[in-house]
C-alpha cells in the first residue's frame, strides 16, 4: 500500500499536519497539495481544532516543488494549462494563510524554494538550529509563483526580500529570526516541544478572538488607517456576543483562569 504523502495527527486540540514524502525530501507534488486542501477544509470547519502545527517528516520540511511534474509541460505552448495548475497550488496556500486558526510551521533540515512559501503561509515559525533556508528559484530562471514575493517581502521587508530572492541568498535560522523570518530557533531535538509551547500558549486564550485577530491583521495589511480601524470595531461588535467574552470577562472578575469554548 502506498503511503500518503500528507500524515494527520491530532494531540488534544492541536491537528498537526507532516508533509511525507521523506525519500524526495518532502518534494510538493499535486498529491500532497490535493490531501493538504482537504485536510484544511475538514480542519477549517472543527470547533476541536484550536491550532495547526505543520511540518516535515525525515531529515527536512520541504524541498520545494518536485519538478518531475513539470517533466512532461510544454511551457512554450501551455500556458493556460500551467497557469491552471498554479492557481490550484495558489489556492492551498491561501487557504493555508486564511483559515481561521494559528498554524505554526516547525522548520528543521531544509527549508527551500516552495518549502519555504508554504511555512510564508503559516503565522509562526519555529526553526531547529542548522536548517537551511533559502528561496531560490532564480537559479532555475524562474520566480517565486505561490506568494512567496509578496508574503516575503511582507514579512522580512522590501531590501531584504529583494536579497533573498535575487541573489537566491541561503540564510541560517540564527539570521532568519534577526529579520524577523522565524519566531524562535530552538536545538533540533527540541523543535516539537518548543512547538508545542506555541500551542499551549495560543490556548490559553479566546479561540474566536485568536482566529479574529489573525483575520484582522491579515486583511488590513492592504487598507488605509482608517479602513483597518472600522474593520476593527466591526469584529470587536462581532466578539461581545460571544459566550467567550462574557466568560472571560467573569474570570478576570472572579480571580481564576477562564475556561474559553469557542462560542
Amino acid at each position: 500500500m502506498e503511503k500518503s504523502p500528507i500524515i494527520r495527527s491530532k494531540e488534544g486540540n492541536v491537528q498537526v499536519i507532516s508533509l511525507n514524502r521523506p525519500e524526495k525530501r518532502n518534494a510538493i507534488n499535486l498529491e500532497m497539495m490535493n490531501l493538504l486542501r482537504e485536510t484544511l477544509d475538514e480542519v477549517a470547519q472543527s470547533q476541536d481544532v484550536r491550532s495547526i502545527i505543520l511540518k516535515g517528516e525525515g531529515a527536512g520540511f520541504c524541498s520545494g516543488l518536485d519538478f518531475q511534474m513539470l517533466a512532461g509541460l510544454d511551457t512554450q505552448d501551455d500556458t493556460s494549462r500551467f497557469r491552471h495548475f498554479l492557481s490550484g497550488f495558489q489556492d492551498v496556500f491561501n487557504k493555508l494563510e486564511a483559515i481561521e486558526k494559528p498554524v505554526i510551521a516547525a522548520l528543521h533540515g531544509f527549508v527551500f524554494g516552495m518549502g519555504l512559501e508554504l511555512a510564508l503561509a503559516a503565522d509562526f515559525r519555529i526553526a531547529a538550529q542548522g536548517t537551511k533556508i533559502a528561496i531560490q528559484e532564480v537559479e532555475l530562471g524562474l520566480i517565486p509563483d505561490v506568494g512567496g514575493t509578496t508574503r516575503l517581502t511582507r514579512t522580512v521587508g522590501l531590501v531584504k526580500a529583494k536579497e533573498m530572492i535575487m541573489l537566491a541568498k541561503r540564510i541560517s535560522p540564527e539570521e532568519a529570526k534577526e529579520i524577523h523570518l522565524v519566531n524562535e530557533v530552538t536545538p533540533e531535538d527540541e523543535l516539537m516541544t518548543a512547538t508545542f509551547r506555541w500551542t499551549e500558549e495560543l490556548g490559553k486564550n479566546a479561540p474566536l478572538a485568536v482566529g479574529m485577530a489573525k483575520k484582522i491583521i491579515d486583511r488590513g495589511m492592504h487598507l488605509d488607517k482608517l479602513s483597518f480601524m472600522e474593520l476593527e470595531a466591526y469584529a470587536q461588535s462581532t466578539l461581545l456576543k460571544t459566550d467567550d467574552v462574557k466568560e472571560g470577562i467573569l474570570a478576570k472578575i472572579q480571580k481564576r483562569e477562564p475556561k474559553f469554548k469557542g462560542r
